[in-house]
Formats: structure tokens, sequence, C-alpha cells
């Protein structure tokens, strides 16, 4: 399958980018060369061989969920730019 200038100026608007039309060609011909090895995996011969998730045995490694006392809170709390009834009061980050 051969990508087009159409189907490049396409993808660069479901993108949200802006590109020249000097740089469609270099975006072409490197979707080409994606493309080109996803064809190539596609050829290779995986019959016997085991699917794997990562790349080793270990998964939900989580750490003990516990509670620390680091002692004095106040001196915790100098590091603080901003504080609230003994927290750290940071600037709201979700709308």
């Amino acid at each position: 399958m051969q990508i087009s200038e159409e189907e490049v100026i396409h993808i660069a608007k479901l993108a949200c980018l802006n590109i020249s039309n000097e740089e469609i060609e270099n975006y072409r011909n490197n979707l080409q060369e994606i493309l080109d090895f996803a064809k190539m995996l596609d050829n290779i011969n995986t019959e016997g061989i085991k699917e794997t998730v990562g790349t080793n045995e270990n998964y939900n490694v989580l750490r003990k969920d516990e509670v620390i006392d680091y002692g004095d809170a106040e001196i915790l709390l100098k590091n603080a730019p901003s504080q609230d009834e003994g927290m750290f009061r940071i600037p709201k980050v979700i709308n």
C-alpha cells in the first residue's frame, strides 16, 4: 500500500499538525517506511513462539500501603510554598 499526499494531509489534520507543502513528501516517505516495516513483521513466522506481555515474569508488583510517621510535620511543612490545615497546598490541577 502506497501512502498518498492526500492521506498525509488528512493524517496531519487529524493530528492537528500544520505541515508545509515541502514537508509532505518527507512525512509520506516516513509513513511509508513504517507501513513497509509493519508488512515485513506480518511475514515473520511465529509458529510455536509463546506470546508475551512483558519482558519479565513479574506482574502487579505492589508495595504494601503503610502509614509511616516521619516525625515532626512542622519541619516537613517548612518546605511547602503554601500550606493549609497542616497539609501542603498545591495549585488546582483538574478542572
